[in-house]
């Protein structure tokens, strides 16, 4: 069976930059109505383990999207300050609402739930929402089209692959990738009953083992625990029976034992890697990525979910400025680029300050911290006010306290 429709717009996942972005196109004031579908697959979401903390730049983006409404309905637990540790003691206590350049907290949802919730806001908005239903393949020749399996070819102005890390989307339309070494494993469990503030994010660095602790509350007693470890260690943690191991290493870390006194399990637990996967250029033939389809950057440093709502918004802006959709496609990707390497490189410093461990590793860490707390302004605050400036070999220098 084939079909004649056609749309503006079709945008292949439904996560949360897909929805983002379908809901703002198809929310737009135009002289003519822009026809948005959105394709997912998935008749029902599951706990992915990542995911579940939008950072305060990235809540300024939701808000530019229109997103406020749909972020309580999802149940945002909003974490006004992030809470720093040195093992068992608190080595820093920042208000975010105050110090971050969005003026915004972190917020913490149960990623499903903040699945469902945007995808309605989407459909309420006038896109047509179809699941259940998986795109096969892709037609670039001519008018960008995809082929359902149910038989259909529906083609549209623009497709935009919003499909995720394993994108399908970015493999049938050429785009090649870039990726990272290996750098650090992350194992995620969503545990209940955590004796922990349900107001802040909770962060605790180990730097003799290389591992950083998150803990992201999405409150009454629900809190998503990360242990990020080196990926030179092997061992990656699945299954129930490797729970209580995992929160014995985020016990070592720091974490009080009392936290997890009481704590059972709400989710599976699962490992995945903490490298980057990137595409150079987010548009090509038609087609553009979103999302973890165009970058899913390292999730020890949580950028995830705001670097899609930022595409979403940069993508939305670039299609309702130029007529030619061509350009507007290319102008995206050009803007993509940029924010994306400050994220990536602030990554890779991190990481190598960080989470090394050993004598040079030490060293350098006492220059860089010694340096930083004559000038706070040496650390730029990427990844909680997002992407500024370019990272440049000054900024490198400063940040190691190398100059």
């Amino acid at each position: 069976m084939t079909s004649t429709e056609t749309y503006d717009l079709i945008v292949v996942g439904g996560g949360i930059g897909a929805s983002a972005l379908a809901g703002a196109m198809a929310a737009t004031e135009t002289p003519t109505a822009i026809s948005v579908l959105l394709l997912e697959g998935e008749a029902r979401f599951r706990d992915r383990v990542r995911g579940e903390a939008i950072m305060p730049w990235g809540v300024a983006e939701a808000k530019l999207l229109g997103l406020g409404d749909a972020l309580s309905s999802a149940q945002a637990n909003p974490l006004i300050y992030w809470d720093s540790y040195t093992g068992n003691d608190r080595s820093g206590h920042r208000d975010l609402s105050r110090t971050t350049r969005a003026q915004e907290p972190v917020l913490a949802c149960y990623h499903p739930r903040l699945q469902e919730s945007l995808l309605k806001w989407a459909e309420s908005n006038g896109a047509k929402v179809r699941r259940g239903v998986r795109v096969t393949g892709l037609d670039t020749n001519g008018s960008p089209a995809v082929r359902l399996d149910t038989g259909e070819e529906i083609s549209a102005r623009m497709i935009v692959g919003a499909d995720g890390r394993g994108s399908r989307v970015r493999g049938w339309a050429g785009f090649p990738i870039n990726q990272d070494p290996d750098q650090n494993l992350v194992a995620g469990v969503l545990m209940e009953n955590v004796a922990l503030s349900a107001h802040a994010a909770h962060a605790w660095l180990d730097t003799t083992k290389g591992h950083f602790v998150l803990n992201f509350p999405h409150g009454q007693g629900r809190v998503r625990v990360y242990l990020c470890y080196p990926a030179s260690s092997g061992r990656r943690f699945g299954g129930e029976n490797d729970i209580r191991d995992v929160l014995d290493r985020c016990v070592a870390a720091g974490v009080p034992e009392d936290a997890y006194a009481n704590a059972r399990p709400a989710g599976p637990l699962a490992t995945f890697d903490g490298r980057s996967t990137w595409v150079d250029s987010a548009y090509r033939n038609g087609v553009a990525l979103v999302g973890d389809a165009a970058a899913n950057t390292d999730p020890t440093w949580g950028q995830g979910l705001s670097m899609a709502l930022r595409d979403a918004r940069v993508l939305r802006d670039q299609l309702l400025a130029y007529e030619d959709w061509e350009t507007a496609g290319r102008a995206y990707a050009e803007a993509r680029q940029r924010y994306f390497n400050v994220v990536h490189t602030m990554e890779l410093w991190q990481n190598k300050l960080l989470m090394e461990t050993g004598k040079n590793a030490d060293a350098r860490r006492q220059q860089a911290f010694t340096k930083w707390r004559e000038d706070r302004t040496r650390n730029p605050d990427t990844f909680l006010s997002g992407p500024a400036a370019p990272l440049d070999e000054t900024a490198r220098r400063r940040f190691f306290g190398e100059d």
